[in-house]
């Protein structure tokens, strides 16, 4: 078999966005996540990577999920390119991540706390989001800079999941490996039919090459 070729490990399968939103997961979904939830007990960050838009449906739905569990998250945008969680989710897109790392923002300007409701929620279910604030020209640039490692730091002591969405991997390498060398393995987010076969070859390629350990993946259908 031909290097990259290789199907990741399955963590979970999911049927993407409900009419309610990026995170207003079907039962069968929630029930996926949450098996595949004590297999990533053990890493307290974790980076979701791929291209497109499954990687940001991925995060979000293993966020609502991991909250959802009773487990204290917060999901950080770190697409500084193209951000997504703020319109995926209706929240305010600055400031956020980007506005933070330049000294322009406080933590209590950029957390957005979602509570999440439903049958799957333990209690008042409440997951923190922190977005990516306006575009950069220059994302590697920005998640180099040690305050970008400290902040992690502070929110793995916080939190008992860090997310981070990771920049595409092809597309901004650079800026996709400086988020994953922050984290203790990257999950994969990507559609079901990258998951095996020539249509995703390069991609879990470029997934496998990042200096971390990639537990598997998040499939999105659709």
């Amino acid at each position: 078999m031909r290097p990259g070729r290789a199907r990741i490990p399955l963590l979970a399968e999911i049927s993407g966005p409900a009419d309610g939103g990026a995170w207003s997961l079907r039962r069968g979904d929630f029930a996926g996540l949450g098996e595949a939830l004590p297999r990533l007990a053990e890493q307290r960050v974790l980076a979701v990577v791929g291209e497109g838009e499954a990687p940001a449906v991925a995060a979000i739905s293993l966020a609502a999920a991991a909250t959802a569990s009773g487990r204290g998250t917060i999901l950080v945008d770190c697409d500084l390119t193209r951000p997504r969680l703020a319109g995926h989710v209706g929240l305010a897109a600055a400031p956020g991540l980007h506005e933070y790392l330049r000294w322009e923002a406080e933590p209590r300007d950029v957390l957005q706390p979602v509570v999440l409701a439903g049958p799957a929620a333990v209690g008042e279910a409440q997951l923190v989001c922190f977005c990516a604030g306006r575009p950069a020209a220059k994302a590697e640039t920005l998640l180099g800079l040690q305050s970008f490692g400290h902040m992690v730091a502070k929110l793995r002591g916080a939190y008992e999941l860090v997310l981070l969405l990771a920049p595409p991997v092809r597309s901004e390498p650079a800026a996709c490996l400086a988020v994953a060398a922050q984290a203790d393995a990257v999950v994969a987010g990507i559609t079901a039919a990258e998951a095996s076969g020539r249509g995703g070859r390069d991609l879990r390629a470029a997934i496998k090459r990042l200096p971390v350990p990639l537990p598997g993946t998040i499939a999105v259908a659709g």
